[in-house]
């Protein structure tokens, strides 16, 4: 009988410590908003990052939230509880918003012009490729095959090299469309931002703006190590498409000089 008392006894007091075990690990809240058109498909990105982060999450007590803000409504938002600002807006209202934001990423899904990385904002992340990026990539393809009509694109949907062909199909099955560009961008800046908060608990936004530029190592699904340039531009390989079909990557080896990333774009800001 006392045996049984014992154990009765013993088994409470584990069932309480756990239960306080449990009820004391505090669930880590992270905000993410987005600001742009609800149809245009970097959000689908975004939503894609989320739930693949929420998913982990469980197991890290981690939950990450978003919020979507029409432009306009954007623009005299108060954006202090949210660790990054996805945006697909046009140029005018991408700057103005990331002017405002000085302490905040800023990340851009959608606009390839140059001027904006040129500007070198201290606090913009641009995950879409810039216009010479594609120009670059474009032009060391042609070296090699002077007649192909190819564009360069960040992504492709039969893109399967390092664990590409999963992340298409988990985004197929989603959202019932194929990815693009501007969807694997906002997919890539909710996916380094949830796996640096998993990795250093990091929940600050300007903790988190330090560490993006400058000790991000992303792979993205394209094989190579990711990080930001001081413009803000994400390196990245880019992927050459003739008659929607993947005909190579850049940069492209036996060309490129030097043969790496850098090989596309504007690297540095002008002094």
């Amino acid at each position: 009988m006392l045996n049984k008392t014992i154990n009765t006894v013993l088994i409470s007091l584990i069932a309480t410590l756990l239960v306080c075990k449990t009820a004391s690990a505090e669930i880590i809240e992270v905000n993410f908003a987005y600001v742009g058109d609800k149809e245009h498909s970097a959000l689908l990105g975004v939503k894609q990052g989320l739930e693949e982060a929420n998913l982990q999450g469980q197991f890290l007590n981690q939950k990450y939230n978003l919020d979507l803000f029409a432009t306009k409504d954007a623009l005299t938002h108060d954006f202090s509880d949210y660790i990054a600002v996805l945006t697909a807006v046009d140029i005018d209202n991408f700057q103005i918003l990331a002017k405002s934001l000085s302490n905040t990423p800023v990340f851009n899904l959608s606009i390839s012009d140059d001027s904006i990385r040129a500007a070198c904002a201290d606090n913009t992340l641009h995950i879409i490729p810039s216009n010479r990026m594609a120009e670059d990539a474009l032009s060391q393809w042609q070296k090699k095959e002077a007649d192909s009509n190819a564009k360069a694109q960040a992504w492709h949907a039969d893109f399967v090299k390092f664990a590409a062909r999963d992340l298409n199909k988990r985004f197929k099955k989603n959202h019932k469309v194929k990815m693009d560009d501007y969807s694997w961008s906002g997919w890539s800046a909710v996916k380094m931002t949830t796996d640096t908060v998993a990795r250093t608990q990091i929940t600050n936004p300007e903790k988190m703006l330090n560490y993006l530029k400058s000790e991000l190592s992303f792979d993205g699904q394209k094989g190579s190590n990711m990080n930001f340039r001081e413009t803000g531009q994400l390196r990245q390989l880019l992927l050459l498409i003739e008659d929607n079909k993947i005909v190579a990557e850049a940069p492209v080896r036996g060309i490129a000089k030097p043969p790496t990333l850098d090989s596309l774009g504007i690297i540095n800001c002008k002094k």
